[in-house]
């Protein structure tokens, strides 16, 4: 009740209502996952959520927020409320509704304006990205999930097996071990592989002098977790040691900077003037970090890009990186809870080269 009540106090003075068509924010509001549904928040406080027959009963059973009611008659019972309570202006999510869902909305709601701007999106991203206490258990429940499939991973990289098995082997221990699911679809990639920050596994064996990077994590109650973590198979170069202690002090840096009220330009600078400085600056072309939630890509960010400012509840990852094409990559990745004079590592896995 609390975040749709947080919700219905910032739209005084802004809207008379809201409507979230979104599985992503609904869940955020409701706390129950669906793939259909509408979640009406007015300013004066009242709030109801609808959806089709095949969720009814679950939602009514699950959601204590506001009211649950069938989705039948959508329209027309939105139209009843709107009526009741005098409403004509009500934001909606202009970035995650689609052109042919919109042109139904202003023909279903005749009479209402219906604000396009980003007001809503800005107003639920603001909310989302403070998370809570609950909120921060989750996510370090997911987290352990995705820790304790890293240790288990360990005893399974053998020269010879592909990238392949060992993600299905990391993608299975966590789904058998709690996670609801993954946090997206696992990178595992090897050798010259792993200089695509993103890359695919694929069937490549690993082999003596790689480096194997798994970018991965678990989802408990639908938040999300997310690690990265590189090691080596055999005996490492001077210029891989260098590079992968080279992402190490980065990372290290950039966490280090993290506070409430740091920029994500500087939290993302931090790390980023080490890898240039050792000659690296044109093979690290993504931002250090993003914030994690509900999804798995959530505001704000670390990168040279934005302006935006960090604060006291926001969990975001620090994820340098450096890639060699054709040669190798190497990215460690945590995620930090920001505090009001630094941060709290919500990551519990070694960092130091792990050689197999």
């Amino acid at each position: 009740m609390q975040k749709i009540t947080a919700l219905s106090a910032t739209l005084q003075g802004k809207s008379d209502a809201a409507l979230i068509f979104s599985e992503v924010n609904r869940l955020y509001y409701t706390s129950f996952p669906s793939t259909d549904g509408c979640l009406l928040v007015c300013a004066d406080g009242y709030a109801c959520f609808w959806t089709d027959s095949r969720y009814t009963e679950a939602a009514g059973k699950t959601i204590t927020a506001c009211p649950v009611a069938d989705s039948t008659d959508l329209s027309g019972q939105l139209n009843a409320i709107f009526k009741e309570k005098n409403i004509k202006n009500v934001l909606i999510e202009a970035d995650r509704i689609t052109v042919s869902a919109y042109k139904k909305l202003c023909n279903d709601l005749p009479g209402i304006t219906l604000d396009d701007s980003n007001t809503l999106t800005e107003l639920i991203e603001s909310q989302r990205a403070v998370k809570s206490e609950e909120e921060v258990q989750y996510i370090l429940a997911a987290q352990k999930i995705a820790e304790d499939a890293f240790d288990y991973i360990l005893g399974e990289i053998k020269v010879g097996k592909t990238e392949k098995e060992i993600q299905l082997a990391l993608d299975y221990y966590m789904l058998s071990h709690g996670a609801q699911a993954l946090s997206f679809e696992t990178i595992c990639v090897s050798g010259a592989n792993s200089s695509m920050p993103h890359g695919v596994p694929t069937d490549k064996k690993i082999e003596n002098g790689d480096f194997l990077t798994m970018d991965y994590g678990a989802v408990v109650n639908g938040y999300h977790s997310d690690m990265t973590r590189t090691v080596f198979i055999g005996t490492p170069t001077d210029e891989q040691k260098k590079v992968y202690e080279t992402v190490l002090a980065a990372q290290t840096a950039s966490l280090a900077a993290l506070h409430d009220g740091v920029s994500g330009f500087d939290a993302d600078k931090a790390g980023r003037d080490i890898i240039e400085a050792a000659g690296y600056g044109k093979n690290f072309g993504h931002g250090t970090g993003h914030s994690v939630g509900v999804e798995i890509h959530e505001e704000p960010r670390l990168s040279p890009k934005t302006k935006q400012i960090l604060h006291t509840g926001h969990v975001v990852t620090v994820e340098p990186g450096i890639y060699l094409p054709g040669k190798f990559g190497v990215r460690i990745e945590d995620m930090a809870l920001i505090t009001p004079d630094g941060c709290r590592n919500l990551t519990n896995c070694p960092k130091e080269l792990i050689c197999l």
